[in-house]
């Protein structure tokens, strides 16, 4: 199965016919179909038969689909990262950030960074933790921010600021003078919460908290993103547990929000892959986001 004909069964896969197939891989429609061909003749069976005009896959090409579609994006990969080894050194500020993060401090980050470096060009994403490490190492972007310790061996982290998981309540929850106090993990039994099933480090120290509360939380929705669970309990569907970024994304009085006892510690790491060491544009862009973030923290 040679790389040209996994292309070629990629495209006819995609397109669904010899012709789309050929415009796909700028290639004319009769070398197309001999390279099919060829294909077939050398795997010893059918990869398509032809239903109403469109070339539909047999159940050998079924069975290869995946392993194949793999490989074609482990080539789209390789495409990426030598076409980003081949970037003169002066590259843009290439930044990708969990959604949390772009909402709180990414673009303040950014706007304070231009003022110190009118000139410069920032290229901004989002993506969760996984993604945001093989962005990274297939140097597409220089920097993530994250609030997970992945462990990634090819990448360096540092943390920029530690915090707490806090508690989010809709407005006039809870009165005035108790928003400065912490909230007992107790506190929420029997109270309706929204359940967070995010599948990450915190996800699970949250989930594991709330289980040994009884009578446990009324839960009767659950998400899996941080800043839906904020929307909810802005809507009045209850409290939440939620990171300290995520708590403040909404604004001042858009939710009532107290610290958790106990002290659960949710940290702010900045990556980097270790064999490009950092500019002078993207010290100061962390010192910047550090800085952001540990203002932030106190103002609780």
């Amino acid at each position: 199965m040679r790389l040209r004909y996994i292309e070629l069964f990629h495209a006819v896969l995609t397109t669904g016919s010899i012709t789309g197939a050929a415009k796909l891989l700028d290639i004319s429609q009769p070398a197309a179909s001999k390279a099919l061909q060829n294909a077939e003749d050398r795997l010893g069976f059918a990869l398509f038969s032809r239903v109403r005009g469109r070339l539909l896959p047999t159940q050998q090409a079924l069975l290869l689909r995946d392993r194949i579609e793999k490989i074609v994006q482990d080539v789209h990969d390789l495409e990426h990262l030598t076409k980003n080894m081949s970037q003169p050194g002066n590259c843009p500020l290439r930044v990708t950030c969990t959604p949390t993060l772009a909402l709180t401090l990414l673009a303040s980050a950014v706007m304070l960074l231009r003022e110190a470096f009118p000139d410069v060009v920032a290229e901004l994403s989002t993506q969760h933790s996984a993604a945001m490490c093989e962005s990274l190492t297939l140097l597409e972007t220089d920097i993530g921010l994250t609030l997970q310790d992945t462990g990634h061996h090819n990448l360096r982290q540092r943390v920029l600021c530690r915090g707490q998981v806090m508690v989010i309540a809709p407005p006039g929850w809870w009165p005035e003078e108790e928003l400065g106090q912490p909230l007992p993990i107790g506190a929420l039994a029997n109270q309706p919460m929204i359940g967070i099933n995010v599948r990450d480090a915190l996800g699970s120290m949250l989930q594991s908290h709330l289980s040994k509360i009884e009578p446990e939380p009324k839960i009767n929705v659950a998400v899996q993103t941080y800043q839906l669970a904020h929307s909810l309990v802005a809507k009045g569907e209850g409290l939440a547990l939620v990171d300290p970024f995520t708590a403040r994304c909404g604004g001042p009085k858009s939710v009532q929000i107290r610290p958790l006892k106990p002290h659960l510690e949710v940290v702010l790491y900045a990556m980097h892959r270790p064999d490009s060491p950092l500019n002078q544009v993207q010290k100061r862009f962390l010192d910047i986001v550090r800085q952001l973030a540990q203002l932030m923290l106190a103002q609780s």
